[in-house]
């Protein structure tokens, strides 16, 4: 496994959850509450485990994951992980509000995610490097 296999792979993740989250919106919008909820569950699962996954990647299976990276590289994955991560730490309470019902705090939460996952979404798939075969 190499940084460029782990960069093409994060960014066919978040493009994968991206549909699934707008899915989740269109299921709200044709008034499928429930289907939205399931959704999410699903949409919750898979960026958990990819947050997951790309961390144990970095810290255990290659270590020196940016060493071969330009300043430029290196910046532009610091920019994402600057919204993927407050975007990991609200799934939780997303999760946990929609499920309780909690209308108020529920959109709330949602309209800060969804300046942070657009976030999330631009800079991993616009932003990382895209010719993975110049990364180490």
């Amino acid at each position: 496994m190499t940084p460029g296999d782990v960069i093409l792979a994060l960014k066919i993740a978040v493009t994968a959850v991206t549909l699934l989250l707008i899915a989740s919106l269109i299921a709200l919008i044709v008034g499928r509450p429930k289907l939205h909820g399931q959704i999410n569950s699903v949409f919750f699962a898979l960026t958990l485990t990819t947050v997951l996954g790309f961390e144990v990647v970095v810290r255990f299976m290659l270590p020196d994951f940016t060493a071969g990276f330009t300043t430029e590289q290196r910046d532009a994955l610091t920019v994402h992980l600057a919204f993927a991560i407050p975007a990991a730490i609200m799934l939780p309470a997303m999760l946990f509000t929609g499920k309780r019902q909690l209308k108020t705090l529920h959109y709330v939460l949602a309209a800060i995610f969804s300046i942070v996952w657009t976030g999330t979404f631009v800079t991993g798939v616009f932003f990382l490097p895209h010719n993975i075969n110049q990364l180490p």
